[in-house]
């Protein structure tokens, strides 16, 4: 069980978890034209959008919730799982 805390994998799967989170939460506060969460936030669209995207397609947004940030958490967590249940290492 220690195994996976430090397997690269493992590590890449919690960090993305993570960055998902930490979008979800900055989409609740608006970002200024000059702002420098700006360049921030682009980033971070970038690197989740190609994960959130299909799930948006699918379940639009009902008023403010968008719930498929937390499908895509659970995507990913599952697909982690998924991964080291067949290394079984």
């Amino acid at each position: 069980m220690s195994f996976y805390l430090t397997h690269p994998l493992y590590t890449l799967g919690v960090l993305y978890l993570l960055v998902l989170v930490f979008r979800a939460v900055l989409s609740w506060f608006p970002v200024g034209p000059r702002s420098g969460m700006r360049t921030v936030n682009r980033w971070l669209f970038m690197l989740t959008e190609p994960v959130v995207g299909p799930f948006r397609k699918v379940i639009s947004p009902v008023g403010i919730f968008d719930i498929s940030y937390m499908l895509a958490c659970l995507a990913v967590y599952l697909l982690t799982a998924e991964v080291f249940a067949r290394i079984k290492i």
